[in-house]
């Protein structure tokens, strides 16, 4: 699984002209299937989104198509973990990670 951090590179203003266009970009990968929980971030991040198990190469391509990114409005960092411990509400997911 993995943990995206997006973090602004322009100013807000710009960002915010971009919004519907990321917005739009979002639900097409929850409908994909890709992400889990996105919001907004506090602190080091700007915007957090947890996604499921996918190939490496293929989250980057993902993320690389955020119209934020597009319009280089800002980046992602990205930390990869392994789930040991699950919630029961999140079970499915973490057996489909073993499998």
């Amino acid at each position: 699984m993995y943990i995206a951090l997006l973090t602004y590179t322009a100013p807000e203003t710009e960002v915010d002209y971009a919004l519907p266009d990321h917005s739009d970009w979002l639900r097409t990968q929850f409908t994909r299937g890709i992400f889990l929980v996105s919001g907004k971030g506090t602190g080091a991040a700007d915007h957090v989104i947890l996604t499921r198990p996918v190939l490496r190469g293929k989250l980057d391509a993902v993320l690389a198509s955020d119209p934020f990114v597009v319009q280089r409005l800002a980046r992602y960092d990205v930390i990869e973990f392994t789930a040991t411990r699950t919630a029961q509400e999140l079970l499915a997911i973490n057996e489909a990670i073993a499998s």
